[in-house]
C-alpha cells in the first residue's frame, strides 16, 4: 500500500469519527450551552494529548509569527466554530438534517484545496470527487431522509449546520498552508489548546451575563461530551493529521464524504432511524469513488 493511500484511508477513518458528532451534538446540545460544551470537551481532550506527548517524548515546537496566525484561524475555525456551530445546529434542525447538509463538505474542502493551495487535480480525481458527491447527494436527497416541513427555525438550523461545515473545510486543509509541517500528535495538541483558549471567554461571558441557555449537566449530556473529547477530538484529530500529512489536500478532501455517510448511518443506528435503497446506493458511489482515486497517478500542486 502506497504512502498515499495509507494518509487517505487515514483521513477516511478520522472522517467516520468526526461524523459521530452529529449524533453526539445533538444529545449534548439538549440541556448543555454550546460554548460550555466546547470548553469541557477539549478540557478532557487536552490531558490525554498531553500525557501521549509524555509517553512519546515530544514536546510542543516552536513556531514562527505567520504560522502561529495560521494556527489560531485553524482552531478557530474547527476546534471551536465546528463544533459550537453544529450543537447550535442540531438543536434547531434534526440529525438527518446535519447529516445532509454535511454532504456539501467533500466540493467545500475541493474548493478551499484549489484556492488556499493551488492544487489542480487530475481527470481521475475530478470524476472520483464527482461520483463521491454524487454519492452524498443521493443520501441527501432521498425521500426517507429529507422528511420535515421547511419551517424557519429549521431552516436556521440548516444555516448553522453549513457555516459548520464552511469552518470543517478551513480546518482540514489550513495546516497545508505552514511553512513547515508539525508532527500529527503536537498539532492536536495545540488544536485542543486554542479550542479550549478560544472557547472559554466566550463560555464565561455567557454564563456571567445569563445570556445563555441556563446548563443541565445530565448523564446522556456529560456522556455525549465525554465521547466527543475522548474519540471524535482525540481519535479524530490524531487520524486526520497523520493521514493529510501523507496525501494531497485534494485526496484528503475527498475522505470527507465520509463525515455525512458515517452521520446519516449512526443517526439511524442511535436514532432508530431506517437506511433505505437510496442511502445504499450512495454508499456504493462513495466507495467507487474512494477506489477511482486510489489508483489515481499522483497528483501536482
Amino acid at each position: 500500500m502506497s504512502d498515499s493511500l495509507k494518509g487517505q484511508l487515514l483521513c477516511s477513518l478520522g472522517m467516520v469519527l468526526v461524523g459521530s458528532t452529529v449524533v453526539a451534538s445533538k444529545v449534548i446540545g439538549q440541556d448543555i450551552e454550546p460554548f460550555l460544551a466546547t470548553v469541557l470537551r477539549h478540557a478532557l481532550a487536552l490531558p490525554v494529548f498531553f500525557a501521549l506527548m509524555h509517553w512519546r517524548g515530544q514536546r510542543l515546537p516552536r513556531v514562527g509569527r505567520r504560522d502561529a496566525v495560521l494556527l489560531t484561524v485553524q482552531a478557530a475555525a474547527g476546534s471551536v466554530g465546528y463544533s459550537v456551530l453544529l450543537i447550535l445546529g442540531v438543536t434547531l434542525a434534526s440529525a438527518s438534517d446535519a447529516g445532509i447538509v454535511a454532504g456539501t463538505l467533500p466540493a467545500a474542502a475541493a474548493l478551499f484545496s484549489a484556492l488556499l493551495l493551488g492544487e489542480r487535480p487530475g481527470l481521475r480525481l475530478v470524476l472520483a470527487i464527482g461520483l463521491a458527491t454524487a454519492g452524498v447527494m443521493a443520501v441527501a436527497f432521498s425521500p426517507d431522509a429529507a422528511g420535515g416541513s421547511s419551517n424557519p427555525t429549521r431552516l436556521a438550523g440548516i444555516a448553522l449546520v453549513l457555516a459548520a461545515v464552511a469552518c470543517e473545510a478551513v480546518f482540514i486543509l489550513a495546516n497545508k498552508r505552514l511553512s513547515r509541517p508539525l508532527p500529527a500528535l503536537a498539532m492536536s495538541t495545540l488544536m485542543s489548546a486554542g479550542g479550549l483558549l478560544l472557547s472559554a471567554l466566550p463560555a464565561a461571558w455567557l454564563a456571567r451575563e445569563g445570556s445563555g441557555s441556563a446548563s443541565a449537566f445530565t448523564a446522556p449530556a456529560m456522556a455525549g461530551v465525554l465521547y466527543y473529547a475522548w474519540v471524535p477530538t482525540v481519535g479524530g484529530f490524531l487520524l486526520w493529521y497523520a493521514g493529510s500529512a501523507r496525501t494531497s489536500g485534494v485526496r484528503a478532501s475527498l475522505a470527507t464524504v465520509w463525515l455525512p455517510v458515517s452521520a446519516l448511518a449512526l443517526s439511524a443506528g442511535v436514532l432508530g432511524e431506517a437506511i433505505r435503497l437510496w442511502q445504499w446506493a450512495g454508499l456504493g458511489c462513495v466507495l467507487a469513488g474512494m477506489v477511482l482515486a486510489a489508483t489515481a497517478p499522483r497528483e501536482r500542486p
